[in-house]
């Protein structure tokens, strides 16, 4: 059973950039905009090992994500949960998955994609307006 409302559920599945909060190693927020998938169970963002949201998640797995719907900016999806796992991506193929999700035309394979992973979060909690 997701933890997601069901009246907010839209806002997961159109392609709306979400902003992933992590922990810095001080324990300050670290906020960067991001695409995101949800699967009924699981969030995935796409990153690499080198970029500071990647090895914040990493290290401190405690992440949230907030999406606003750009039709109406006061309803909003705010989602925390835990990052259960970084999976490998050394082709981009979930780079891809993302690409054309959100309209990117480009030359695959992403230039960075022996660097990157996909954070697979969990969630745990969310607050929604």
């Amino acid at each position: 059973m997701t933890v997601i409302p069901e009246s907010h559920l839209d806002l997961l599945a159109r392609p709306l950039y979400a902003h992933l909060a992590t922990l810095m190693p001080d324990g300050t927020p670290q906020v960067t905009p991001v695409w995101a998938i949800w699967d009924g169970e699981f969030l995935r963002f796409t990153t690499t090992t080198d970029r500071q949201k990647g090895r914040n998640a990493s290290a401190r797995p405690h992440v949230a994500i907030s999406i606003n719907d750009p039709d109406q900016p006061y309803r909003y999806l705010e989602v925390r949960g835990t990052v259960e796992r970084v999976d490998p991506d050394p082709e981009g193929a979930f780079f891809d998955v993302l690409a054309k999700r959100y309209g990117l035309d480009y030359e695959a394979p992403v230039g960075d994609a022996g660097r990157r992973v996909v954070l697979v979060v969990r969630p745990t909690r969310f607050t929604s307006q």
